[in-house]
């Protein structure tokens, strides 16, 4: 079972979830900082862990995208 878990991993680390929505870690710091990104921190002091659910991050990418649905770019193509 544990082999199952490492192929499909339920959370990312920062560098991963930064290089998996194509931003730098530098820009997933600011959003997480501001609230704007959902994580996870698991743990205290120096040992807290910060986590990025996979199915919370597909979610608020979706959610990015809703707003500029049906806008004037429709015209453009």
């Amino acid at each position: 079972m544990s082999d199952e878990l490492s192929e499909f991993p339920l959370a990312l680390r920062p560098r991963e979830a930064a290089k998996a929505l194509g931003i730098s870690p530098r820009l997933l710091w600011q959003l997480t900082h501001d609230g704007e990104i959902p994580c996870v921190r698991i743990g205290t002091g120096s040992r807290r862990t910060v986590l990025y659910p996979i199915a919370t991050l597909a979610a608020w990418l979706e959610k990015q995208v809703e707003p500029s649905a049906g806008g004037s770019d429709d015209d453009a193509a």
